[in-house]
């Protein structure tokens, strides 16, 4: 599968740019999945709810299944982690995969920079970082720049750039 990531400092609009690249990318016939990382953990589950009693019975996965989805929750054990490589192994196959975080991973990113918050640019710092979508495409000299409104040309670099 194909991946691409998103990238920026928290706030910057990174899941507003990867939704709205999702219905261009599928426009174009694409199958496109994404992942997102959180860094302050999450819950799916909520206190009482069957899932969440079979988590807290020491289930290590949770199937929950409807009609129109599935979602499996899977407790990471300590010797396992969260590596993105094993995470993409356990995704369907798809066309392109975004990936949201995971700056550390080796493959290309897209940063989301926005000046006016006043945070310091990853892509200075970061060769894995091949473009800056920002909202002041002027203060960018050093990488392949859109502005954030560009989306087409977004998606163009993206396909183009995208690692197997």
């Amino acid at each position: 599968m194909k991946r691409f990531g998103i990238t920026g400092a928290s706030g910057s609009g990174k899941t507003t740019l990867v939704t709205a690249l999702l219905p261009l990318l599928r426009a174009q016939g694409l199958r496109v999945s994404t992942v997102k990382h959180a860094h302050h953990g999450f819950d799916m589950d909520r206190p009482g709810k069957d899932s969440w009693l079979h988590r807290e019975a020491g289930a290590e996965e949770v199937m929950v299944v409807s009609d129109g989805r599935w979602a499996l929750l899977h407790e990471i054990q300590e010797r396992e982690g969260a590596g993105l490589e094993a995470i993409l192994a356990r995704m369907t196959p798809v066309d392109l995969v975004l990936v949201e975080g995971f700056r550390e991973s080796d493959f290309p990113k897209l940063e989301v920079y926005r000046p006016s918050l006043g945070k310091t640019p990853y892509y200075k710092a970061d060769a894995g970082i091949v473009a800056v979508a920002t909202d002041e495409p002027a203060s960018i000299q050093d990488r392949s720049v859109f502005s954030l409104t560009e989306l087409p040309a977004i998606v163009h670099f993206i396909l183009s750039e995208a690692a197997p």
